[in-house]
């Protein structure tokens, strides 16, 4: 049995008929192609499956596709502008090596952007324990945190 379901990602209305049991995060990947958001554990640990709905940041992994019928999804891919200039956040972690295998990093990002929409005052301190949902293996975190605070700073100068 399939369900239609129909949503607006990255800005741009998209259906498909799925399982009821289809997650966001396959929805995306599988049927729209969009491979930015990573499966990193199966269990909801990891945070690399980070997307905004409808503005707030989730685990696309513990949503199904049904749930998001009408909503507004943003992935990584979403983030940067047409002409492909990346968007405060992703330059900050670009120029502060906030990454090192990538693999955590859209994730990462999607995260770090919602923190700065909720805490623009954030710290180093609120930015560690904003991002404890999210598991880097390769760097020491030092890097992301810089990142954070850096892309914080550059979209709140943006407005």
């Amino acid at each position: 049995m399939s369900i239609k379901v129909s949503m607006n990602v990255n800005g741009k209305p998209v259906s498909a008929d799925v399982e009821p049991r289809t997650l966001l995060v396959q929805y995306l990947r599988e049927h729209l192609g969009l491979t930015g958001t990573h499966v990193g554990c199966d269990t909801s640990q990891c945070g690399c499956c980070n997307v905004h709905l409808n503005g707030e940041a989730v685990k696309s992994c513990t949503v199904f596709a049904i749930q998001c019928e009408g909503q507004d999804v943003t992935t990584i891919e979403g983030l940067a502008a047409e002409d492909g200039t990346l968007h405060p956040m992703q330059q900050a972690f670009w120029e502060h090596h906030g990454l090192q295998c990538g693999f955590c990093t859209p994730g990462m990002v999607m995260v770090a952007c919602d923190i700065a929409r909720r805490l623009p005052d954030a710290d180093e301190k609120t930015i560690r324990h904003e991002l404890e949902g999210n598991i880097c293996r390769c760097t020491g975190y030092q890097h992301i945190v810089e990142a954070v605070e850096s892309g914080i700073k550059a979209m709140n100068a943006k407005g």
